[in-house]
């Protein structure tokens, strides 16, 4: 058996495949995961839930049998899809005296330091009034062009987990866990139970999508384990189609695979890590060695280069001039001032801009990526 008795906080996220059926939404499988999420929860656990399917079941609603990559088609689909989801999930929740409430967000949402606060206090309010939140992209207003995407619901789930402290991340999907090769081609291909590091190997035993309507596979959920475990958070890879997998697998028993956590990063240290670079600085040798060596703060003296449109307090990466990412930090300047001040001595800043704070961040408000 595994220990997972201090889990409290649950993040589970369910695939497309396992929602889909020939007439659109398998309402049997809805009610079977309220059946079991409900459960966790009388038992006094706290369940978050991300659900996938909102795009599939509006391409489904037009008869569009075919993948849906175009952004406009897919915004039309989340669209028409959202309501059909969430109507479904609140019939299934309230045979068991359950309400359900919808979070849609974007990865904006979760890079801003205020919009993250206030998503997280209402979220932690619906946990309180036992609410089960069912989080998913807001597909109708994301793309690509604005940088505002997950890129699929895998890591959003990581991400959803990690800022929100979850204790272990639940993926159910249609395969039972992560294997040495693809089980539905190769006969010598074994279930790996339990994973400590997610290798360069064990992203080689991961390939391909899911199916044309999801966009996820293995090698998602291996990043959104990679994400969660750097939270402190543990994840669970399992079938959504054994009976009762959820409830079973937090019961510690040996099935799927169970992706261990990393020591547990600050809160504030995690929302940096997990959070999308509005822009980069890029800095100088003696630079690189006072933050990497000397843990220092940053000063605009080793700055030679700045890149992107930022405001302070967005979260920016650092990279030496070779171009490796040293860090993500929360910058206490604008790129445009960076940008009249970098090189320059304390003496030069307050000629330039006045009586304002000499170093970019200090080490509490940063993070080491290397």
């Amino acid at each position: 058996m595994r220990d997972l008795s201090r889990v409290k906080t649950i993040v589970v996220k369910v695939g497309t495949n396992l929602l889909s059926c020939q007439s659109g939404i398998d309402t049997a499988r809805i009610h079977d995961i309220a059946r079991q999420v409900s459960s966790l929860m009388d038992k006094g656990y706290q369940v978050l839930l991300v659900s996938s399917g909102a795009i599939g079941m509006g391409a489904k609603a037009l008869n569009h049998n075919h993948p849906v990559k175009h952004i406009p088609l897919r915004q039309a689909c989340a669209a028409i899809g959202n309501p059909l989801l969430m109507t479904a999930y609140q019939q299934a929740f309230s045979g068991y005296g359950r309400i359900c409430g919808q979070v849609l967000i974007t990865r904006n949402v979760l890079n801003n330091r205020t919009g993250y606060n206030n998503m997280r206090a209402a979220v932690t309010t619906l946990l309180q009034y036992g609410v089960v939140p069912v989080f998913n992209e807001n597909d109708v207003v994301s793309t690509s062009e604005i940088n505002s995407v997950f890129g699929d619901n895998d890591r959003m789930s990581a991400y959803v987990a990690s800022k929100i402290d979850a204790d272990l991340l639940v993926l159910m999907t249609d395969i039972d866990g992560v294997y040495t090769g693809n089980p539905r081609k190769d006969q010598e291909a074994r279930l790996i139970p339990e994973i400590t590091e997610i290798t360069a190997d064990v992203m080689g035993f991961a390939k391909g999508a899911g199916s044309s309507l999801g966009t996820g596979g293995m090698k998602t959920k291996l990043l959104a384990a990679q994400i969660a475990q750097k939270g402190g958070c543990g994840t669970m890879i399992i079938s959504g189609y054994e009976k009762d997998s959820l409830l079973r697998c937090v019961n510690g028993e040996q099935i799927g695979t169970y992706i261990l956590p990393e020591k547990r990063l600050a809160q504030r240290q995690r929302w940096i890590s997990n959070s999308a670079a509005s822009g980069f600085v890029t800095v100088d040798d003696g630079a690189r060695s006072a933050l990497t060596v000397g843990h220092k703060s940053l000063l605009p003296s080793g700055i030679r280069d700045v890149s992107g449109v930022f405001n302070a307090g967005d979260v920016i990466e650092v990279r030496s001039e070779d171009g490796e990412v040293i860090m993500k930090a929360i910058t206490g300047f604008n790129s445009s001032d960076l940008l009249r001040i970098m090189g320059k001595s304390s003496k030069e800043i307050s000629k330039l801009l006045g009586d304002v704070p000499k170093v970019v961040f200090r080490p509490e408000d940063s993070v080491y990526m290397v």
